[in-house]
């Protein structure tokens, strides 16, 4: 149900798993990319081999990584930069629990959304923020600060995110579930307007269930090794020996964020929910589907 002016207006959505960007009236966004950075921090940074100056925006890198030097602190948004390992790079959240708790963070994966990704000028387009149902007047009133001081957008829309859903379902009075990476809300919705005294939130999302997976999976002596972390060598046709490769600088959360990733395709691909209380002997009988981890 779209039925604005063409206007060029810019949408960005994120959330504690994933950071969507792209133009108002399109179907789906141009860009998606995790919602975390890499950091590598101290004497450490100064041994990454990435010319910290800005390179040519025509150049392949540049458009998928977005690098900024904070001090001694640097950032890497994307998700081409963060499937390359590199040592004491810490993988932080700019979002706890539904609500931002670093907005230099925010800052920069909305630098990468724009200049990246869409490679455009914030200051040349409307720009509209989805939002959680639960944000407070503070979260809203820094991020339009960002926006207009920074970014210098001529036009800033805050919407809420049960709204634009129902919208997008061409209903204006709605019951929206919204299960995300961190938590998941159900809101209602009458005549385009979210009823806050009647959202219900859960701490459990998405990410949860990533790693109830994960651990279900290990308790059964299943290993995930993240690709950087082994090499496969074909001994013959068809088959493989997989080394493991031990590289004391990697950091835990590197080694999760990798995990996640792995383990959230699993889920995406061959998890299923049922339509009906579970139960062993109903469904005993459903076939299993293979999954071919990294490593073989």
């Amino acid at each position: 149900m779209y039925g604005g002016d063409e206007v060029s207006a810019i949408v960005v959505d994120l959330g504690s798993h994933t950071c969507k960007a792209g133009y108002a009236g399109e179907d789906a966004p141009k860009a998606v990319f995790p919602s975390v950075i890499g950091a590598v921090d101290g004497v450490e940074a100064m041994d990454v081999d990435v010319d910290s100056t800005k390179t040519n925006s025509n150049s392949e890198d540049s458009k998928a990584e977005s690098e900024k030097d904070k001090g001694k602190r640097k950032l890497y948004v994307g998700s081409q930069a963060l499937s390359y390992r590199r040592d004491h790079m810490e993988v932080l959240s700019p979002i706890k629990d539904g609500i931002v708790s670093d907005w230099d963070l925010v800052d920069n994966i909305w630098d990468h959304a724009f200049r990246s990704c869409l490679m455009i000028d914030p200051k040349e387009h409307p720009m509209l923020l989805a939002e959680p149902p639960l944000n407070s007047q503070q979260q809203r009133e820094k991020a339009a600060e960002l926006m207009f001081e920074k970014y210098k957008v001529p036009a800033l829309f805050m919407a809420k995110n049960p709204v634009l859903t129902s919208f997008a379902t061409g209903r204006a009075t709605s019951l929206v579930v919204d299960c995300g990476g961190g938590s998941t809300t159900i809101s209602p919705v009458h005549d385009g307007y979210v009823l806050q005294k009647a959202v219900v939130s859960s701490p459990l999302g998405g990410e949860f269930l990533t790693d109830c997976l994960l651990k279900s999976l290990e308790s059964k002596g299943i290993k995930i090794r993240p690709r950087y972390s082994f090499k496969r060598k074909e001994i013959r046709a068809g088959e493989f020996q997989v080394e493991d490769v031990e590289i004391p600088d990697t950091t835990e959360s590197y080694k999760l964020f990798c995990q996640r990733m792995i383990v959230g395709d699993i889920k995406d691909s061959i998890c299923r929910v049922p339509d009906t209380p579970y139960d062993d002997k109903s469904y005993s009988n459903i076939p299993t589907t293979s999954y071919e981890l990294p490593d073989g």
